[in-house]
């Protein structure tokens, strides 16, 4: 999902993209659960903006800075 929300186009691959979401849902859970927003009934969709913004935070440091 962070790549699809991210401008531009992201030079690393599919496995290290699936890394990467893995990661960022995993992480994104836990920071849910510590802040007890994860036990609803339905769609979690502050833990899942929350997975995504780690997702999209990830991959923006994953991109190559222009030398200036």
């Amino acid at each position: 999902m962070g790549r699809l929300v991210i401008p531009g186009r992201q030079r690393i691959g599919i496995l290290l993209t699936i890394a990467v979401d893995i990661m960022a849902a995993l992480l994104g859970s836990a920071i849910a659960a510590g802040f007890d927003v994860a036990d609803t009934k339905g769609v979690d969709w502050l833990e899942w903006l929350i997975q995504i913004a780690l997702g999209v935070a990830a991959l923006d440091r994953s991109r190559p800075r222009a030398r200036r």
